[in-house]
C-alpha cells in the first residue's frame, strides 16, 4: 500500500523558515525521522520510506504553492496512488498557532495551493492536514505575515509541533483517516 504525503510550500532560500512553508517542514521532519533524503525529481523533491508495511512517498512540489495541483496529479498518476491515500499538509490562518486539524475533504478555505489541487485533481475529496499559523497581523498585512519568519516564541514550539504533525501523517497511512482524526484532532 502506497501513500502520497504532500507538504505545501515554496522552494528557495527566501521561503525557508516562513509560516507558509510549514508543509515542507513537516515532510522534512518525516524524512529526518526515517533517515531518508529528498532527491530532485519531476515537479518536486521526493523521498520514500516504509512504516508498518506501507510505503510513504513524500513530495515537496517545485511548482510554487499556487501551482501545486500539477505536481500532485503527476505523482498520483506516476505511482498509481488513489486519492484516498493522498494527504496534503498545509498552513492555515484560521487556526490558532500550533493547532492542527485533519479532515477527509473540505473547502480550500481561501488557500491557493489547495484551490489548485482541487481544480487539477477532480475536487476536494482528499485528506488534508491543516496546521495553524495564527492570524496575528494587521489588516492588509496577510501576505507579509504568511511569508514572514516565525517569532522566537513560535520557533521554540516548532520542533514539538512538527513531530506531532509527522506522527499524524504516519498514522494516516498506518491506521486510516477516521481513527487518526479521532486520535490526533482532539489534542
Amino acid at each position: 500500500m502506497k501513500y502520497l504525503i504532500v507538504g505545501l510550500g515554496n522552494m528557495g532560500a527566501d521561503y525557508d523558515g516562513t509560516r507558509h512553508n510549514i508543509g515542507f517542514d513537516v515532510v522534512d521532519e518525516l524524512a529526518r525521522e526515517a533517515e531518508v533524503e529528498f532527491k530532485n525529481d519531476q515537479l518536486g523533491d521526493i523521498a520514500r520510506f516504509r512504516h508498518r508495511g506501507r510505503t510513504y512517498i513524500l513530495l515537496k512540489p517545485s511548482t510554487f504553492m499556487n501551482r501545486s495541483g500539477k505536481a500532485v496529479r503527476y505523482w498520483l498518476q506516476k505511482e498509481k496512488i488513489n486519492k484516498e491515500n493522498l494527504l496534503v499538509i498545509v498552513d492555515d490562518l484560521n487556526l490558532p498557532f500550533g493547532k492542527q486539524r485533519l479532515r477527509g475533504k473540505g473547502s480550500d478555505g481561501g488557500h491557493n495551493g489547495l484551490k489548485d489541487i482541487d481544480q487539477l485533481n477532480g475536487g476536494n475529496n482528499y485528506a488534508r492536514l491543516r496546521i495553524g499559523i495564527g492570524n496575528e497581523f494587521h489588516q492588509g498585512q496577510q501576505v507579509n505575515y504568511v511569508l514572514g519568519e516565525w517569532s522566537d516564541e513560535e520557533r521554540q514550539s516548532l520542533p514539538e509541533l512538527l513531530k506531532y504533525a509527522a506522527e499524524t501523517a504516519k498514522s494516516f497511512g498506518a491506521i486510516g483517516l477516521a481513527r487518526t482524526m479521532n486520535e490526533f484532532n482532539k489534542k
